[in-house]
C-alpha cells in the first residue's frame, strides 16, 4: 500500500484535498470516487504542486521539522515503533500541510529505507548536517536522544537568525520613513511653496531654501533613479553570486575584513560551527565525516572550503587544533578545543565555547543596534530640521517685506 494525496471536489462541488492509501492511482481513483468525490489530480504523498510555480519537493520549514523531531521523539520515547508514531502525527491536526510529507516518510521507511534517506527524499529543505546527524543516531540505536539534540540546535539558529532580523526591522523602517519624507518634501513640498512665494511676492528665496530646491530636483530626477538602479544591480549581482562560486567565494573572505560587522561575522560563523560540530560528535558521528558538515553549517563558502581543506590533515593525524588555528576566524575555538582534546571531553568543550560564542554575538548585535539607532535618528533629525528652516525662512522673510 502506499499513500496518495489527491486534490478534488465532493458532490456539492466543494473543493476537497487530502490522503488516501492504495495499491495504485487507479485503485485510489475507485476508492475516492467510492466516497462521492471526483478526484482531479492523484500524486504520492508530498509531490502534489499547491500552484503552478511549486517546487516538486514539498517545503519542510525549520520550524515544523523542530515540532516533527520533538514529537516523534516522545511517542519513540512511549515505546511506538517508528513507523506506528508517523502514524500517529499524521493523524494529528497539529502537521497541517507537512501531512504529506510524513506519509511519504512513512511509505519510503515501509519499503526499508532509513528516516535519514526518507527525510531527505521527501523535502528538499531538509540539510545534510540533519541527515548525517539522523543517520548516526539511527546507526547507534539511540534516535531520540539524538533528535531531541537536533530538535534543540534548530531552535537555537532559528533564534540567532530572528534576532538578527528583529534588529534590523526599526533600522529598515527608518530608512523607508527618512526616503519616503525626502520624495514628499524634497520632490513636492519644497518646490511647490517656493513658487508659490515667488510668483506671489517676488522676492528672492534664502539660500538655504534655494540649496534644498535644487537638492529636492537632483534627489528626484537623478537620485531615486540611481537608487533604483543600485537596487536592481546588487539584486542581480547577489543572484550571479549563486552561479560563481569562486566570485561567492571571495566575496565572503572580504567579509571578515570589514570594519563593524567583520568580527561579528567570525563571532557568528564560529558560534555555528562549534555547535554543529558538538552535535554531531554527540550523535555518533566521527570528526573526520563532522568536519565538512560543520563547515557546511557556519553558513561562509570560504570557511567550508578552508575547512574540508584542512579536514585532510587531521586524517593524517594533525589535531583538531592545529586546523583551527590554520582558518583565521575559528581563532576563538583554539583554546577550548586544545582543551577538549587533551581532557577527552571535546564535545563538551564545543558546546562550552559555543555557549561563551553565544553570549558575545548577543553583546556585538546589542551593541551596534544601540550605536546605529541614533545614528539613524539623528540624521533624518538634522534633514527635517532643514527642511523645517528652509519652509520657515521665506515666510518668514515674507512678513518681514511686508512689515
Amino acid at each position: 500500500m502506499q499513500t496518495y494525496e489527491y486534490r478534488g471536489f465532493d458532490g456539492s462541488g466543494r473543493p476537497r484535498r487530502g490522503l488516501i492509501e492504495a495499491q495504485d492511482i487507479k485503485q485510489a481513483r475507485e476508492k475516492l470516487a467510492g466516497d462521492g468525490l471526483l478526484a482531479e489530480k492523484i500524486v504520492p504523498a508530498g509531490e502534489l504542486k499547491p500552484s503552478l510555480f511549486a517546487f516538486r519537493k514539498t517545503a519542510f520549514p525549520v520550524d515544523e521539522r523542530t515540532m516533527f523531531y520533538r514529537e516523534l521523539v516522545a511517542l519513540l520515547r512511549a515505546g511506538l515503533p517508528l513507523v506506528a508514531a508517523l502514524d500517529v502525527l499524521i493523524q494529528s491536526p497539529d502537521m497541517g500541510a507537512t501531512r504529506p510529507i510524513l506519509a511519504s516518510l512513512r511509505d519510503k521507511i515501509k519499503e526499508g529505507a532509513s528516516l535519514a534517506d526518507a527525510l531527505g527524499d521527501a523535502s528538499r529543505t531538509v540539510s545534510s548536517y540533519e541527515k548525517a546527524v539522523i543517520a548516526a543516531g539511527e546507526r547507534a540505536a539511540s534516535l531520540d536522544t539524538v533528535m531531541e539534540r537536533l530538535a534543540c540546535f534548530l531552535d537555537e539558529q532559528v533564534g540567532l537568525r530572528d534576532r538578527f532580523v528583529t534588529a534590523l526591522i526599526y533600522p529598515a523602517m527608518i530608512f523607508v520613513v527618512a526616503i519616503a519624507i525626502a520624495i514628499g518634501l524634497l520632490g513636492f513640498g519644497i518646490p511647490r511653496i517656493g513658487n508659490l512665494l515667488m510668483e506671489d511676492s517676488h522676492i528672492a528665496l534664502p539660500l538655504l531654501t534655494r540649496f534644498m530646491i535644487r537638492f529636492g530636483s537632483l534627489f528626484m530626477h537623478v537620485g531615486l533613479p540611481v537608487l533604483a538602479l543600485a537596487l536592481a544591480g546588487g539584486i542581480l549581482w547577489w543572484r550571479s553570486l549563486a552561479r560563481d562560486p569562486e566570485k561567492a567565494r571571495n566575496f565572503n573572505r572580504r567579509l571578515f575584513g570589514l570594519p563593524l560587522i567583520g568580527a561579528g561575522y567570525a563571532i557568528l560563523v564560529s558560534l555555528r560551527f562549534a555547535r554543529t560540530l558538538a552535535l554531531l560528535i554527540n550523535g555518533g558521528v566521527s570528526l573526520i565525516e563532522g568536519l565538512p558538515l560543520a563547515g557546511k553549517a557556519t553558513g561562509s563558502r570560504w570557511v567550508a572550503d578552508l575547512v574540508i581543506a584542512e579536514a585532510d590533515a587531521v586524517r593524517h593525524g594533525r589535531t583538531l587544533a592545529d586546523m583551527l588555528r590554520r582558518i583565521p576566524p575559528f581563532g576563538s575555538l583554539f583554546g577550548w578545543v586544545q582543551v577538549g582534546e587533551a581532557s577527552g571531553a571535546l564535545a563538551r568543550m564545543l558546546d562550552s565555547a559555543a555557549d561563551r560564542l553565544q553570549q558575545q554575538w548577543d553583546r556585538f548585535l546589542t551593541r551596534r543596534m544601540n550605536l546605529l539607532e541614533p545614528v539613524l535618528i539623528l540624521i533624518i533629525g538634522i534633514f527635517v530640521l532643514l527642511v523645517v528652516l528652509a519652509i520657515l525662512l521665506p515666510i518668514l522673510t515674507l512678513n518681514q517685506h511686508l512689515r
